[in-house]
């Protein structure tokens, strides 16, 4: 017998939005293998993906969103947020 776990609504808007992130991200994985896979550097790689994602950002939320997501990153990478060693449970 299987058992189901009831989920609030917003449980289930984070879960999906948690999953949308982990196709972005493995998306993104296959883009970075291939790019490196064709002899481009790690660092020109990094600065487009980074490019894109501003550009985007500002596209989509504007300047000051954009500049706010920006500012967050300092702390982030500061606290290992993108560190290769973290383990994720």
């Amino acid at each position: 017998m299987t058992h189901t776990t009831a989920h609030t609504p917003d449980e289930l808007d984070d879960l999906i939005v948690q999953e949308k992130l982990q196709v972005a991200l493995e998306f993104q994985h296959d883009a970075w293998a291939e790019s490196t896979a064709d002899g481009i550097e790690p660092e020109i790689i990094a600065d487009a993906a980074m490019i894109t994602a501003i550009r985007e950002t500002v596209r989509a939320l504007g300047e000051e969103q954009a500049e706010a997501l920006v500012e967050s990153l300092r702390s982030r990478i500061l606290a290992g947020e993108f560190s290769p060693e973290r383990i994720l449970q």
